[in-house]
């Protein structure tokens, strides 16, 4: 793991609701005391306190927040309270709500999630919502893209670190023949492949696939398949909006968000705080700031 955010040691809980609640009283909010909290908790801890501080004086954190906070700064206020699998369910309602779908969130979550995630953002949809996650997702998808999430859905995936090979050359050829070497793409041998395979077996599949052809697997991927699914089959394959930078900040601050900040300056060439202080501002900005400093 790479971690920006580690669990505090000498955690207080009875200090920290404390100091939350001090920092919401009387005329105008203390931000940087909820920062200070807040951004220096795991999610562990966060929930402890959301628990601890209904129980000291009666009251929801969230809606707290929601009184004394606005904008931005709230909504990663709220997520923090949450469990992940909590805030995932609900991006992935938001994401369906309304006219129109945003796919873009549906890729982030389903092709980066765990088995064991997927199965409780499920059950924390059902409890969110009232609703079963793949009816939804397959009442607001369509086309081969559609099967892909469902297929996802059903968090099948194989998760072992050990690749078979010769099964490795076998999809890698399989997939060649489904895409490059036939007239028009048998998209559902992609579908078969991705959401099954473990990321080190994509991996091999990537090198192996060299061997049947002059392209990339990337690029045939590119030259063979379009629109919403060729981006879910590259975010599997490799594993901006304020919501967006909310929504990854707060789920991968304690697993790997170091290297996506290295993955950020490769591709940007500047760094992720760098690009935060540009485009955001505030007591939001702070925040976002703290999450992303390495805190070890």
């Amino acid at each position: 793991l790479h971690p920006t955010v580690m669990p505090a040691s000498n955690f207080n809980p009875e200090n920290d609701c404390e100091r939350l609640r001090n920092a919401m009283a009387g005329l105008g909010t203390k931000e940087k005391e909820l920062i200070e909290v807040f951004s220096n908790r795991s999610a562990d801890q966060r929930a402890v306190l959301v628990k601890k501080y209904k129980s000291m004086f009666g009251k929801d954190l969230i809606e707290n927040f929601k009184s004394e906070l606005s904008g931005h700064f709230y909504d990663t206020m709220e997520a923090l309270c949450l469990s992940s699998y909590e805030f995932d369910a609900r991006e992935l309602y938001r994401a369906m709500k309304g006219a129109g779908t945003n796919e873009s969130i549906l890729i982030e979550i389903l092709c980066t999630r765990t088995n064991y995630q997927l199965k409780k953002i499920k059950e924390a949809y059902k409890l969110f919502t009232g609703h079963n996650l793949e009816n939804d997702v397959s009442g607001d998808t369509s086309g081969d893209f559609k099967h892909l999430c469902i297929a996802l859905l059903q968090a099948n995936r194989d998760e072992s670190i050990n690749v078979d090979q010769q099964l490795a050359r076998k999809d890698a050829e399989a997939l060649y023949q489904a895409g490059e070497k036939k007239w028009g793409t048998n998209e559902s041998k992609f579908i078969q492949v991705f959401a099954t395979r473990s990321p080190e077996h994509l991996k091999a599949v990537c090198r192996e696939y060299s061997n049947f052809s002059k392209k990339t697997l990337e690029e045939a991927l590119k030259s063979e398949i379009s629109g919403s699914l060729l981006q879910c089959l590259l975010t599997i394959r490799i594993g901006t909006n304020d919501r967006d930078l909310i929504r990854i900040v707060v789920s991968r601050c304690e697993i790997d968000l170091h290297l996506i900040k290295r993955e950020f300056y490769d591709l940007a060439g500047d760094s992720l705080e760098a690009w935060i202080k540009d485009d955001t501002s505030g007591d939001y900005r702070e925040l976002l700031l703290s999450l992303v400093r390495t805190n070890l």
